[in-house]
């Protein structure tokens, strides 16, 4: 994920270019509705709901992870910006994503809480995507500063997975 940060450079790649130019092709000029799926008034529901349903079933080391994560993976992503120092826009930090950063994670926690069912992985995977899209046609992100996040993100999932407890039975250690 460094790797990519620091080779990307300070701008647009021509990769970021020609993808922002397919992204207006097959959405439109700013397709606002994409933006959604990275809306804290989305994805802190979604996050309430996971965190609700684990601490229902009392299992209180897999609550702490779902809470926990977004804040771990926004901290990396942040420390990462300022390593990087890539820009987009009127001078803000752009690399890696923070809203691609905050709806991976929160999906990651869904599949978490679905005990990692397929219908969970399609739903993160889709909505993951489509919250991508969203900074990338609407402006906010080059192409490769959400993948940037995708990559950062997913290893702080996948640390949480650890944390978590999780088997290959899909159920946290412990758990009944």
């Amino acid at each position: 994920m460094l790797v990519l940060g620091f080779s990307v450079g300070k701008g647009s790649t021509p990769f970021d270019a020609r993808f922002f130019d397919v992204t207006q092709v097959v959405f439109g000029v700013q397709p606002r509705w994409l933006l959604f799926f990275t809306d804290w008034e989305f994805l802190v529901p979604v996050l309430v709901v996971c965190l609700g349903f684990e601490l229902y079933r009392r299992h209180w080391r897999v609550a702490a992870v779902v809470l926990a994560c977004p804040f771990v993976a926004n901290w990396t992503t942040q420390g990462t910006k300022m390593l990087v120092g890539r820009e987009k826009g009127s001078g803000y930090l752009a690399y890696p994503s923070g809203h691609t950063t905050f709806v991976v994670a929160v999906m990651g926690m869904l599949v978490l809480v679905a005990g990692g069912a397929l219908w969970a992985y399609i739903v993160a995977g889709i909505i993951s995507m489509l919250g991508l899209l969203g900074q990338v046609a609407c402006g906010y992100h080059y192409f490769t500063d959400t993948i940037g996040a995708v990559l950062v993100t997913t290893a702080v999932v996948v640390l949480a997975f650890w944390a978590a407890g999780v088997t290959e039975k899909k159920t946290p250690v412990g758990v009944d």
